[in-house]
């Protein structure tokens, strides 16, 4: 009656705080090619290519305050020691 678990049923301990940020950085990464793609695809769709130009100017500032949001709440954390 041994209860004690063998070397093969035990696993290394997971990073879970690197996989995290590993997922939002890649889920921050998605969303702002979804903007500027999908957004600059039904600009053109819907306005034209001489639309395209100013709407992908202001796409790409969105995304820009998108990524600076994103920027200050990854450093908070860290500084927040998570």
């Amino acid at each position: 009656m041994n209860n004690q678990p063998t070397s093969q049923s035990t696993k290394p301990p997971t990073d879970t705080r690197a996989l995290r940020r590993r997922t939002d950085r890649n889920l921050a990464l998605a969303v702002v090619i979804f903007l500027v793609g999908v957004g600059g695809a039904l600009i053109a769709l819907i306005y034209g290519s001489s639309a395209l130009i100013l709407g992908l100017t202001c796409l790409l500032a969105g995304s820009g305050v998108f990524g600076l949001v994103w920027m200050i709440l990854t450093l908070m954390g860290r500084w927040a020691g998570e």
